[in-house]
């Protein structure tokens, strides 16, 4: 079942000044700082909030981009909710897989080409 919204994307042009601006300036947390199989994963929220802004570099595509998702959706029971939408003709690309950073997840559309991507939590 699907729990909440994890995250939004925003382009950036540069990480660490985004960083300083979203953390420094609007007095935001890091979330996630991660650097995987060459990809970093940067996300902050407002203090407090269950949704985070995972930050992409707008020319030099990220994870968020590499993948292809904007908004990310955290899913307690991944395998169940894929096969629901398998069951109801959703679109998903396929099956759940592990990612470098160790959750799993998938993507799907929705009818107007919207892409979603679903995550489970490792942890």
């Amino acid at each position: 079942m699907i729990t909440h919204v994890h995250s939004a994307t925003i382009n950036v042009r540069d990480l660490e000044e985004a960083l300083r601006f979203y953390v420094d300036t609007l007095g935001w947390e890091k979330r996630q700082d991660s650097h995987e199989a060459g990809m970093r994963w940067l996300t902050v929220a407002p203090r407090g909030s269950q949704t985070a802004f995972a930050l992409s570099l707008a020319d030099a595509p990220n994870v968020s981009f590499a993948m292809g998702c904007g908004i990310s959706l955290i899913s307690s029971d991944i395998d169940a909710d894929y096969a629901s939408f398998v069951e109801k003709g959703v679109t998903v690309k396929g099956e759940p897989e592990s990612m470098p950073w160790g959750d799993r997840a998938t993507w799907f559309s929705d009818p107007f080409g919207n892409e979603f991507f679903l995550v489970q939590l490792a942890s």
